[in-house]
Parts: structure tokens; sequence; C-alpha cells
């Protein structure tokens, strides 16, 4: 019994140049050498593709069913990027390689030049595989290991990159029957001109590695670059730019390099944190400031009893900061209506369910200004999403707005109030 071959035995090129005989004789035209090895070389390029198309089906198909009876991810994964597919397009060249050799007599040029070309197309079909393997390797890692969210796209770009770098001079080296070292020793020649045109891709892989060494970008990441519109989240980290999804849904294109070598805010630290600073101000009117009467301070415990406690505190050491065992100390005195205020804003701030008390917690006066003194309230909310954020902003600065009055103090409410730009 005769063995089954893989690759076309001269028997089926005979054949297959029979049947182009008949077709010849069927259509009334008389056979001439050149039509022959034309009609042959496009019979055998469909037939190439048939039969690669075929190939691809059957593995396709068989890997679907592995995957269905295994229920693997993995194979779900390589299904989904289409890398079997990738890979098997090498095959029609290979079948291509076997057939065309039979329909042409032995030293034809037209047959040299066809097998360099089919040849420098099965190169090219093994650089498409390479990359697809790369590509699935690399989406493997950054779907199921990258917990970091590292920007690791812009080293799969070079590496593609470097992969069809020599493809294309082995390619071309097949073409022209040339060695490929022959090409290399030329490309040195153009060395300069190609620093050129690739800076941009050398800039970011380089810019790249620093960023994933240092930890200073991950995908996800909510940045602002000064001096460019970027203020929003990192969707995408390649080698010639970083993309940015702002907060109000525009896109802003950086380059990677640009992040290197200038600065950057990284909002990622706050996030972990689970904390965001709140550090608003209000103006007091200096007209309103006054030294504190036994009038104010009865008001004020009236409207507040629990500040009885830190009067009573006060006046047992008089000029001096009074601490709260084991939280902050407070932060006011007893000469002014405004100390008494300072205090009593650090106690809200302190007691609040709303923030943090385990970062810091300040309630300093700023320098005066032409509205009167600014007095600021440093702090940190319990959460990072921006709704709540400003939710807890506002209620702070409502309730701090209304009590002020109880100390017999005017807000200045043409001034300004220092609060955090970026909408994190």
């Amino acid at each position: 019994m005769e063995k089954f071959q893989l690759i076309p035995s001269h028997a089926i090129g005979v054949w297959l140049l029979k049947f182009i005989h008949k077709i010849f004789s069927w259509l009334g035209i008389s056979r001439t050498q050149g039509l022959e090895e034309l009609l042959y070389v496009v019979i055998v390029t469909l037939l190439s593709l048939v039969v690669g198309w075929i190939i691809k089906w059957l593995i396709v198909s068989a890997v679907r069913k592995i995957v269905g009876m295994r229920h693997s991810v993995f194979g779900q994964e390589l299904l989904e990027q289409r890398t079997i597919s990738h890979c098997a397009h090498f095959i029609p060249p290979l079948v291509l390689l076997g057939f065309i050799p039979i329909a042409f007599n032995r030293g034809s040029h037209m047959l040299d030049i066809l097998e360099r070309c089919v040849g420098a197309y099965a190169v090219i079909t093994i650089g498409i595989g390479i990359a697809a393997v790369m590509s699935f390797i690399f989406y493997r890692y950054d779907t199921h290991d990258n917990h970091k969210n590292l920007p690791l796209k812009g080293i799969l770009n070079v590496g593609r990159g470097v992969c069809w770098i020599v493809i294309a001079i082995i390619s071309i080296s097949i073409i022209v029957d040339r060695s490929p070292a022959v090409l290399l020793t030329g490309l040195g020649a153009f060395a300069a001109a190609l620093m050129l045109i690739f800076k941009d891709s050398i800039l970011g892989f380089v810019s790249g590695i620093q960023m994933s060494q240092n930890d200073m970008l991950h995908v996800g990441d909510w940045i602002v670059v000064p001096g460019t519109p970027a203020n929003g989240v990192v969707m995408d980290v390649s080698l010639t730019r970083v993309l940015i999804q702002n907060f109000d849904n525009t896109f802003v294109t950086v380059p990677p390099y640009t992040l290197v070598s200038s600065s950057f805010q990284n909002y990622r630290g706050m996030k972990l944190s689970g904390a965001r600073r709140m550090n608003p101000s209000l103006t007091i009117d200096m007209n309103t400031i006054t030294r504190l009467t036994p009038e104010i301070t009865a008001q004020v415990v009236k409207a507040h009893p629990e500040m009885q406690a830190i009067i009573d505190s006060f006046s047992k050491a008089p000029g001096q900061i009074v601490a709260e065992p084991g939280i902050r100390p407070l932060n006011g005195a007893l000469e002014t209506n405004l100390g008494l205020f300072r205090a009593y804003a650090t106690q809200y701030l302190l007691t609040s369910p709303l923030l943090n008390h385990d970062m810091q917690v300040l309630v300093q006066l700023l320098d005066p200004n032409e509205n009167g003194i600014p007095i600021n309230f440093y702090c940190f909310t319990h959460t990072t999403d921006w709704n709540e954020y400003e939710a807890i902003r506002s209620t702070i600065l409502e309730h701090l707005t209304v009590a002020a009055q109880d100390f017999a103090l005017e807000i200045y409410y043409g001034g300004s109030m220092e609060i955090d730009e970026v909408k994190a």
C-alpha cells in the first residue's frame, strides 16, 4: 500500500498537468508552455489556499472540541485571540513550494522568481505566527499575572518590531538572493536615518522600562500632567503614547518620555490609602474678631453645650494648647472668639464620622489678605469616591459656615475657598 504523503508527490503534479491539458482540449485552445505554466500556477495557488483553509479549520475545530470537553481557560483564550488561526497561515506557502516546481522545467527563470516570492511569503507567514504567539503570551501575563497593571505593552511592541525587522531582512534577502549579512552590513549606513525614524519608539521603550522598574505608572491610575490637558485615568501605554481619559470623558495622548523627563502627579497612593485630602478655607471678616467676652461664651455654650468642657480645659491652662488624650491637640485659645471657633472646628472634625481620624486633622490660620483672615481646615475623608468626597466637603463647609455665626464671626463671602482642583 502506498504511503500517504503530506508533501505533494510528482504523480499529483503530473495529474494536475493532465487535467490542464483536458481543459485546453475541451475549450479548443492550443497548448503552449507559457499558458500551461500560468494556468498551473493559478490552480496550484487556489488549491494551496483551499488546503490551508481546510487544515486550519480542522485544527481550530479540534481545539474547540478539546476546550469544550475540558473547560480550559487557556484553550478558550487561545481561540479568542485567534492564535492558532494566525499560526496556520504558513500552510498554504508550504503547499505552493511543493507543487510549483512540477510544472516548470529545471533551471527555468520563472520558476526561480516564483520560488523566491513564495519563500518570502512563507517567511512572512511565520512572522505572523511568531507575533501572534508573542501577543498571546503578553495577553496571558497581563490578564492573570500583572497584578500591578504595569505598562508592559511597550515591551510587546518592541518585541514584535524586532521580529518584523528580522522577518523583513530575511524576506528581502530571499527575494534578491543575497545573504542577510550583506543587508545588515548595508543597514549600518542608514543607522542615523533609522534613529530619526524610530526616535519616538526608542524613547518610548526606554521610558516604559523606567516606569515599570520604578513603579511610576499603572494602567488605571489617575494622573495629572502639568502643562498638558491630561487629568484622568490611564487607559493604555504603548511605545509612542500614553492614552488618558479625562474626567469629562475626553481623551488626551502624552508621549511616554514626557512623563519620565518631566514630573506628573499620580493619585494611586490616595486610592490605596482609602482616604482623600480635603483642604478648604473660609475667610473670616477681621472686623468681627474680638476678645472673648462672657456674653459670647454664654452664646457659644448655649448653641454648643459640648464646648463647656473645652472652655473649662482652656481655663485651667490659659494661653496653652490643651491636648485631648489619644487623638490630636485641640487647636484653639480662650482669648478671642476666633480662637474658640478654632477649638470648636478642631473638635468637630475630630468627631465627625465623615472623616478619617487615623490621618492628620488640622485647623490653621493663613496669612491675612484684603478680605480678612482665611481659616483653613486640613483633614481627610474616609472615601476616595468623587461624589461622596464632594458631598462630605460641602456638608462640613456648610456646618462650619453656620456655626461661625454662633461665635459672633462673619464669613467674607466674596473671598475664595482653596479646594482640591483635581476631580479624582
